[in-house]
């Protein structure tokens, strides 16, 4: 099925263009909230949309504000008189799935009388073009048109008694969290730790999307006929064993990271990952997912080199890091598969229980007293929430993503309406170690700053 899209029109991109105990003091004069923090952690889950995980969260933007945005139309613009009917796409080809009524009113509607917390639900598609047509200019109408899962992107859960929620409620919750680039988890990643996409100037035509004259999709890609990577694509350097034609892996990228940043102010930082040196080791977990290690795409962090051995390791050492109180100043920490609540191939419990077992670990530390963590998600997962994103560039935001955040010097049982997008998570670490900025989308971001006491 065919659905004219009208991409937005730019010709440039504003891209981007031994480790101590504490940083050295920023340059600039360092906001008064921020000075109490020492160590910024950020958890990256995968794939949830705000209305789907606190939709009914009292006090938030939720699911009573959807209005008109909660009904969902088809091709011809007008509303659907049902639900499609929904697909179980992890099923080859996808078949209906059974375990869900026929026919749903064309509203959103709880998952949890069909399909338990502990359970798979099928996955959806998120990907560059199809959240441009999914947002339909801000109306959030046509998620079930677009989706190959159907009428599953109205489906919320009802997530009060989970680890996520108490969380929420006893420190701070944002409602206004909107992840930085259209699409999946690949550009998403991408964005949190350069403000950019990945340049891929010479990609196999197979892989290189087409368009008409108007920007349409034409022919559906990896890469867009701009030369950036924007759908699923992995590293020359980190890539799964049957990756075996280097011409289709993403080749090394050279423009600034965060981690670049940090390491010109003396300030240490690693970036953890659940299955790690398992997957250095060439034997990959089964949900060992490659294109989550945005990272591992860098020349200056290729395999075998002093900063891939300094920043990039295993959730083991992120363990192994709290218990000796050796936490570094940033911490990035990326769950694996079955862990970071993916539709389709992780369920919600347990993730759920991962995030709070982490989070007693970090908060038993004595690095905690001086901790702000910050837990969201890399992108929708092609579930609809009903508040328009704002625009930023050609990029994004997309769609609305839960934020919480969560340390000793973090707002109590506070909801922040703040707009963020992942730049205010660069942001933020930048201005509490004077830092400079990646690129325009972070130098122009709202910092975290109404987060904290």
């Amino acid at each position: 099925m065919m659905v004219a899209f009208r991409a937005l029109m730019a010709a440039g991109v504003l891209a981007c263009a031994a480790l101590p105990a504490l940083a050295q003091a920023p340059d600039k004069p360092l906001p008064d909230k921020l000075a109490k923090i020492d160590h910024i952690v950020v958890i990256f889950e995968e794939n949830r949309s705000f209305d789907n995980m606190f939709g009914r969260f009292p006090g938030a933007d939720g699911l009573d504000n959807a209005g008109n945005a909660a009904r969902q139309v088809g091709a011809d613009g007008q509303p659907f008189a049902m639900l499609p009917p929904i697909m179980n796409t992890n099923m080859r080809p996808p078949v209906v799935d059974m375990r869900f009524p026929a026919q749903l009113p064309n509203a959103p509607f709880k998952i949890d009388p069909y399909v338990s917390q502990s359970q798979l639900t099928g996955d959806l598609i998120h990907a560059w073009y199809q959240e441009q047509m999914q947002i339909d200019g801000g109306r959030m109408d046509k998620f079930a048109l677009v989706s190959n899962a159907r009428g599953l992107v109205m489906g919320n859960f009802e997530t009060a008694n989970t680890h996520h929620w108490k969380l929420a409620q006893d420190y701070t919750l944002g409602d206004a969290m909107f992840h930085s680039a259209f699409g999946g988890s690949f550009l998403n990643h991408a964005f949190l730790v350069c403000s950019c996409a990945f340049r891929w100037p010479n990609a196999p035509e197979a892989m290189v999307s087409q368009e008409d004259a108007w920007g349409n999709m034409v022919k559906d890609g990896q890469v867009l006929p701009t030369g950036y990577a924007v759908n699923t694509s992995r590293s020359i350097y980190l890539h799964a064993p049957t990756d075996t034609d280097p011409a289709r892996l993403v080749p090394p990228q050279t423009m600034p990271h965060i981690g670049d940043r940090l390491d010109a102010k003396g300030v240490s930082w690693v970036w953890y990952s659940g299955g790690y040196d398992d997957a250095m080791a060439g034997k990959p977990a089964p949900l060992f997912q490659f294109h989550h290690q945005p990272l591992a795409y860098f020349q200056n962090l290729a395999p075998g080199s002093e900063g891939q051995k300094a920043h990039l390791k295993d959730l083991k050492d992120l363990y192994a890091a709290i218990e000796s109180n050796t936490l570094p100043q940033v911490v990035f920490y990326k769950p694996i598969g079955e862990l970071n609540l993916h539709p389709g191939y992780a369920n919600i419990t347990d993730g759920d229980e991962h995030l709070a077992d982490l989070v007693a670990r970090l908060q038993k530390s004595p690095a905690y007293g001086s901790m702000l963590i910050i837990v969201t998600y890399d992108e929708n997962g092609g579930q609809w929430d009903h508040v328009a994103p704002p625009r930023r560039d050609r990029w994004g935001p997309g769609t609305r993503v839960p934020l919480i955040a969560i340390g000793p010097t973090v707002k109590r049982g506070f909801i922040d309406h703040t707009v963020y997008d992942f730049g205010s998570i660069l942001k933020t670490i930048e201005l509490r170690f004077g830092a400079d900025a990646v690129g325009a989308p972070d130098a122009g971001a709202t910092p975290m700053l109404n987060v904290l006491q």
